[in-house]
């Protein structure tokens, strides 16, 4: 049986369709027009917003349709051996399995490793990660039981977070889900509610990448309608997570195809960032005005106004990403270089993508936007395509790919 990574995007969505699930069937799950849907799996005009509305349908990401499950199931052994680690200590300690004879841990020992695993987060390092997270999770748990503390519970919230997070991003949604659960715990024991919020963003995320979309979009919208800023309290930690929730809610409307109110949550976001003035961090949230226009450019790339994002991104220069965490300017040059691919700008944005893969290889290579990227640049250099293709983790694509544009959902 020929790898996942070997069929084509048709071929797949034929498969996860299934015997049960007819064309027609398909159709009206989605909401797409029948000729439509067998044009999909014919690999005829396929897509980006088409490819989107049958992932959501199937109950799957997109990186799932674009052949990218496979290289996640046949990761490198560091990584497995990674994975496996930070699966046992999350379930051990939640299950109150802890080592006998440990040592509760100073509260500012737990908050400097809990900002470092945030950073390695926020870099793409994961294997890097993982060796934080693992003792991380059993210190902040053995201190919670012994001597629990509201830092300790913070800690032990932004671990399972960031664990969640992580494996939310190397396809273990099981353990996406249950990390996620366990970090809503950890925040509700140390009474914060913004940290709350935070873990709820977190959630939606993982219902996106599960295909719930309008899950996902319920569940951060009442999360940022809980926190809401008021004149009393509009603290820049307030601000970093609302605008963060609002963020969600943007890119999600989007891909629902719900344009006008993802311009509506757009201007809501800005309006957070000026507030704000600069970039802010808090529990993992960084937020603000830079954040708010390159979130802005992957909207506009998602619902397909290809030209109205490149505009919006030529405001944006290189010195304003600089406070970007690393996996935000890299995802926020993807979106760029989709855009360019839809406005056949084939080498400048083969120049961009290229930038990324050599720039973060780790962290590209659990994306789905860079197949979407080669599939539209069908006319490009056969060569440098195998060549950026062999950096993504996938076989060279056909020429002929995607002919609209669009994004996945943001980190």
């Amino acid at each position: 049986m020929p790898q996942w990574s070997a069929y084509t995007p048709g071929e797949r969505i034929k498969i996860l369709r299934g015997r049960e699930v007819t064309q027609t069937d398909l159709a009206d799950m989605t909401g797409l027009a029948l000729i439509t849907v067998q044009k999909a799996e014919q690999d005829i005009c396929l897509t980006l917003p088409t490819l989107l509305k049958i992932s959501a349908a199937l109950s799957v990401d997109v990186s799932v349709l674009l052949g990218q499950q496979a290289p996640r199931r046949a990761m490198e052994q560091g990584d497995r051996t990674m994975l496996r680690q930070v699966a046992q200590a999350t379930h051990d300690t939640a299950a109150g399995l802890l080592p006998e004879g440990a040592e509760p841990v100073p509260d500012g020992v737990l908050t400097s490793s809990a900002k470092l695993a945030w950073q390695h987060y926020w870099k793409g390092d994961y294997l890097t990660l993982g060796g934080v997270l693992v003792p991380l999770l059993t210190d902040a748990a053995v201190t919670c039981d012994a001597q629990p503390t509201s830092a300790a519970w913070q800690a032990l919230s932004d671990a399972y977070q960031i664990t969640a997070c992580m494996a939310n991003l190397l396809g273990a949604r099981d353990l996406a889900y249950a990390a996620v659960g366990h970090a809503k715990h950890a925040a509700e024991h140390a009474g914060d509610e913004l940290r709350a919020a935070r873990v709820d963003s977190a959630r939606s995320w993982v219902y996106l990448r599960d295909g719930r979309v309008s899950d996902s979009l319920e569940l951060a919208q009442a999360a940022s309608e809980g926190i809401e800023p008021s004149y009393r309290d509009a603290s820049h930690e307030r601000l970093a997570v609302y605008g963060n929730l609002l963020t969600h809610c943007a890119v999600t409307c989007a891909r629902l195809d719900d344009t006008d109110r993802a311009g509506d949550f757009l201007s809501q976001v800005h309006a957070v960032g000026a507030r704000l003035g600069d970039e802010y961090d808090f529990h993992g949230a960084r937020f603000g005005p830079t954040t708010a226009s390159t979130q802005a450019v992957g909207v506009n790339v998602t619902v397909g106004e290809h030209g109205k994002a490149l505009r919006l991104s030529a405001d944006i220069h290189d010195g304003d990403l600089s406070g970007l965490a690393g996996a935000a300017r890299n995802r926020y040059k993807l979106d760029v270089a989709l855009a360019q691919a839809d406005a056949k700008m084939w080498d400048t944005s083969l120049d961009t993508l290229e930038s990324v893969l050599t720039d973060a290889p780790q962290w590209a290579r659990h994306q789905a936007l860079p197949n979407v990227i080669l599939e539209r640049v069908g006319r490009a250099s056969t060569d440098r395509l195998r060549r950026l293709s062999k950096l993504v983790g996938a076989p060279a694509l056909p020429a002929g790919g995607l002919t609209e544009t669009g994004t996945q959902a943001a980190l």
